[in-house]
């Protein structure tokens, strides 16, 4: 009988026994900080996030990164917590990438539809506009943030707290990296920490792997830049083939403001009931807790 339960690492480095939460946790600290200068080097590739033009050579660049920072970071856990990490596994990468890209474009999707609906969106185009750039930055951001806040923060905070305080806490940290974005506020760091940090956690504990999670990620991110023109994340695109913008005189509670649609009503509703759909069903399915530990080597 397979054994129920979340895989956050029960072996080595972190094996069972005295002050295993602070090993946990300075374990969590190093990896974060390793793979957040993995990540700076993707973004000295694809950055500035939002430039003119682009190219596909700057995507494949970005790319290889990416890849080079996953290898680097199955090399790392395997030698650290003696295993191979399931949360990589690249059997299921393809079916769980396609399915996140079609959720995270739908829902973003949403989002923008539901401004539009209430009236505090201008929405105008198409225009011929290159996606190169775009695509890079979705990659970059889907790839090493959810490897940074899902299989390296969620995860270790996990081992060392349990789920509760894990789920918060790197919610928050999600929402607080956001602050220091263009044009954010601490209304748009909760959004934010909300419907992104929860739902975005809710598809890494569901399948207790992060492609779906990068899926959804980068398709938002992709969706709400190129396709619909929206600021995101605070940062306003160079290129898109449509061009979505608040109303002046929009309130900021609904439209978002210059944070984008990320920090509006529509965005809250739309993560907020998927964070919760998604949650519910991995509690179902006994992910809640890590899997039983084994002796220690």
């Amino acid at each position: 009988m397979a054994e129920q339960g979340l895989e956050v690492g029960r072996r080595r480095f972190l094996h069972p026994g005295p002050l295993r939460w602070l090993r946990a946790t300075a374990w969590m600290v190093l990896l974060f900080i390793v793979f957040s200068l993995v990540y700076a080097g993707a973004q000295a590739v694809g950055n500035p996030l939002f430039k003119n033009g682009g190219h596909l050579l700057e995507v494949l660049e970005v790319t290889a990164i990416c890849v080079a920072g996953l290898a680097l970071y199955g090399v790392i856990v395997w030698l650290a917590e003696g295993r191979w990490p399931q949360e990589l596994n690249l059997r299921e990468a393809p079916a769980e990438l396609a399915i996140g890209l079609v959720v995270g474009a739908a829902m973003l999707s949403a989002a923008v539809a539901g401004l539009y609906a209430l009236g505090v969106y201008d929405i105008s185009g198409p225009r011929p506009a290159s996606a190169w750039g775009t695509i890079a930055m979705a990659v970059e951001s889907g790839v090493m943030e959810e490897l940074m806040m899902r299989a390296i923060v969620l995860r270790l905070l996990m081992r060392a707290f349990g789920i509760w305080p894990a789920l918060v806490l790197q919610a928050a940290l999600f929402g607080a990296l956001h602050l220091a974005n263009p044009n954010a506020s601490p209304v748009a760091a909760a959004a934010i920490a909300i419907e992104a940090g929860l739902m975005l956690a809710g598809f890494y504990l569901l399948t207790g792997r992060i492609w779906m999670s990068i899926g959804v990620h980068a398709a938002w991110n992709f969706t709400q830049g190129w396709v619909w023109g929206a600021s995101v994340s605070g940062i306003p695109v160079v290129e898109s083939w449509l061009v979505s913008k608040p109303k002046p005189g929009a309130p900021e509670f609904l439209s978002g403001g210059a944070f984008g649609p990320e920090a509006s009503l529509p965005a809250m509703v739309v993560g907020t009931l998927t964070a919760v759909v998604v949650l519910w069903w991995a509690w179902k399915k006994g992910n809640f807790k890590a899997k039983p530990d084994v002796a220690a080597e």
